[in-house]
């Protein structure tokens, strides 16, 4: 009778314990292994995600999901071009965050690797770079937001002037072919201006040798010949130093040299140089990343986009051709030292100005 007791005391304990009525009671006994199991239903039940909850979430995704394609079918259906405005801004924000999203990736396992930048492979060296000038263009967007209501202004801004203030995330694909043809149009504004600029201080170099050498190359370029490799590091010495090195031109070259990296003129002649001078090296590592990756790595977008940043028009010009001209680039620029950035600049003329329409074999 004794034992008896102190099995039902113990029973009873678990249920006051864990509040669950005893299961399996027998004789006034309760079984501690079932009241053992309940205790492990109860917390399963209480303290981990249930099927049930999955499922609510699931059918409210569902049906915001659902919402939202019948609110666009509408706006492709009655307002057809602010529906194109629409989808473009979405599409470029999940753009925008899939950027944002890798560069953290990358910067982060350079961090835990000891990963120097010059070491990357192309695509996340060029993924930098350019989620860089992305955020320096739509910084000042942001700014504009802020005050309360802004963000209708921006809105009216951003569907007049959107080659100005969106960046290339929030363009359609006609408007990309579009913004970069008239960017190349004012590029090529200042070519002739750089021409004219190497044949003007020409005069003032001292080798006669390098001198003739120049002049020879300035002509064939205004004459419309495309000069190859062997004329460009025939005074290649020029451009390291005086007159030509990035730091001992004179302050209008060196202010005609910045519209072909899209990079602003009105600034102190001792800025432009520094900044010039740092795009030209990381355009230079970018050209020995491809040189490692390889040229046939690369799809036909990817060539046409190395062309442009290059300073060609890549609009009227074959794969092959993008090709061709690439392989001719890179057999220039990997051979060039760190001081002969002002050289890599200037061929972004010499060498584009007139390809493909006359070249010398």
């Amino acid at each position: 009778m004794a034992l008896s007791c102190r099995r039902i005391c113990r029973g009873a304990s678990v249920v006051v314990l864990y509040g669950i009525r005893p299961v399996g009671v027998s004789v006034g006994l309760c079984t501690p292994r079932l009241a053992s199991t309940q205790l492990s239903l109860w917390f399963v039940r209480h303290y981990s995600p249930s099927q049930a909850r999955h499922g609510i979430g699931r059918s409210i995704m569902s049906r915001l999901k659902w919402v939202n394609e019948k609110y666009e079918r509408m706006l492709q259906r009655r307002f057809p071009r602010f529906y194109v405005l629409y989808h473009t801004l979405m599409r470029g924000f999940r753009l925008l965050f899939q950027d944002a999203q890798e560069v953290r990736r990358i910067k982060t396992r350079m961090i835990i690797n000891n990963i120097d930048h010059q070491m990357l492979p192309y695509r996340e060296m060029e993924k930098l770079r350019q989620f860089r000038r992305d955020m320096i263009k739509a910084i000042p967007l942001v700014i504009i937001s802020v005050p309360p209501f802004a963000n209708y202004l921006v809105f009216i801004l951003m569907f007049l002037y959107p080659r100005q203030l969106l960046i290339r995330h929030f363009w359609t694909p006609q408007q990309l072919v579009e913004f970069q043809g008239v960017y190349h149009t004012q590029r090529a504004q200042h070519h002739w201006a750089i021409v004219k600029g190497l044949e003007r201080t020409a005069t003032s170099v001292q080798d006669s040798r390098l001198k003739s050498r120049l002049t020879e190359l300035c002509s064939k370029v205004r004459s419309g010949v495309h000069p190859v490799v062997s004329d460009v590091h025939a005074v290649r010495t020029l451009f390291s130093g005086p007159p030509f090195g990035i730091r001992r031109m004179y302050a209008d070259q060196t202010r005609q040299l910045c519209p072909l990296l899209f990079l602003t003129p009105h600034l102190p002649a001792f800025w432009v140089g520094r900044r010039l001078n740092g795009h030209a090296l990381e355009l230079m590592q970018l050209d020995r990343a491809i040189v490692r990756l390889g040229l046939h790595q690369l799809n036909d977008a990817e060539l046409r986009e190395l062309c442009y940043v290059r300073g060609l028009n890549p609009d009227r010009l074959s794969p092959g051709q993008c090709r061709e001209w690439l392989t001719q680039w890179l057999n220039f620029s990997t051979h060039l030292k760190e001081s002969e950035t002002s050289l890599y600049l200037h061929c972004m003329v010499l060498l584009t100005v007139n390809y493909p329409k006359h070249q010398r074999h």
